[in-house]
């Protein structure tokens, strides 16, 4: 029987990370799911990809928090507990060392879509025009 190569199941614990961020994830979890001891799971981990565990999720937690305070209006301490973290402090602590600012200033430099979008007059006049005609010389079949 072949044995699979370490990576291999630490991709087995990386997955969870990155599609179950918000729940409670901890290494002994994690090390179970690589099918590795705790220690040497945080071995592995950081030796396959360059970073701890614990700075991984946080990592994702961060990003998605990012695209939180960038696509929605919700508050920062409303985003901080959807992406899985328990501190609103501490959750701009490391969002601030992450990206260089608060929460409140990186949305402040990330205004919604909408006041950036610029659409044209004509379409907008296009698109803002009945459907439905009511004048007579549209509803009339062509003489013939």
């Amino acid at each position: 029987m072949q044995t699979l190569p370490p990576g291999r199941h630490l991709l087995r614990s990386r997955d969870p990370i990155d599609a179950r961020y918000r729940g409670p994830l901890d290494v002994p979890r994690l090390a179970a799911a690589a099918k590795l001891s705790p220690a040497h799971f945080s071995r592995e981990f950081r030796r396959a990809f360059g970073t701890t565990p614990h700075r991984y999720l946080l990592t994702r937690r961060l990003e998605r928090a990012a695209a939180l305070l960038r696509t929605t209006d919700r508050s920062v301490s409303s985003i901080c507990f959807a992406v899985g973290l328990r501190s609103v402090g501490s959750f701009t602590t490391s969002f601030s060392r992450a990206f260089g600012t608060t929460p409140l200033a990186y949305r402040a430099a990330h205004p919604p879509a909408a006041h950036r979008a610029r659409i044209p007059t004509c379409v907008l006049q296009a698109y803002s025009r009945p459907q439905v005609s009511s004048f007579r010389e549209d509803s009339d079949p062509a003489p013939g």
